[in-house]
This record gives structure tokens, sequence and C-alpha cells, in this order.
């Protein structure tokens, strides 16, 4: 598990040979690993883009971010369900204590 500078004790992001999870307090992005085609560690951000569960202005992204310092962008070949706004999300942005283990382990 990666771990999230976190909301709660479960917050995170889990990848095993099969899935991906990333969970934010009462918030979670569930997807098969098969569905996760890129990822790109990026940084730093301007914090009120960063930090809290947001969507993107430029495209249906979310992030799930507890630092504006570093994270890791993931993106989906098919969608993921909505988990804010009105439309499904083409990427997740995640603040993890080790980004670039993060994309390791999903590249």
């Amino acid at each position: 598990m990666f771990t999230v500078l976190r909301l709660s004790d479960d917050d995170g992001v889990t990848v095993t040979d099969d899935t991906f999870r990333a969970t934010f307090g009462r918030w979670k992005v569930e997807t098969p690993r098969s569905n996760v085609v890129g990822t790109e560690v990026t940084g730093p951000h301007r914090w009120w883009t960063a930090v809290g569960l947001r969507l993107s202005f430029a495209d249906d992204g979310i992030t799930f971010g507890t630092n504006h310092e570093r994270g890791v962008c993931i993106e989906f070949a098919e969608k993921v369900p909505k988990v804010i706004g009105f439309r499904p999300h083409s990427s997740l942005w995640v603040s993890v204590a080790d980004p670039d283990a993060l994309a390791a382990a999903l590249a």
C-alpha cells in the first residue's frame, strides 16, 4: 500500500496484480489494473489546486491530495465512475509518500 498523507487511517493507494484502488476519506476510485495506461510524477503545484478532493477545470480528472509538493497523475484507458462532478474521470492525481515508487509499481 502506498501511503497518502491521510484524512483517515484507511486512506492510501493499493496496487495488486489485478486492481488499482485509491481512497481519500469517504471517496474511492477502484479499477482493474489493466485500465491504468500511464503515470506521471508532477509537482510542485499551487496548494489550492492540489490539496483536498478537487475536480480539474482543464479536464475531467480528480485529485486526492494532501500536499502540493509532488504526486502522481494516473491515466485510465476507460474512465472510472464519477466521484464528484457530473462525468466519469479519465485521470486521478494522488499525493503519496513515495510518488516515484507508485509510478514504478504501475509501469
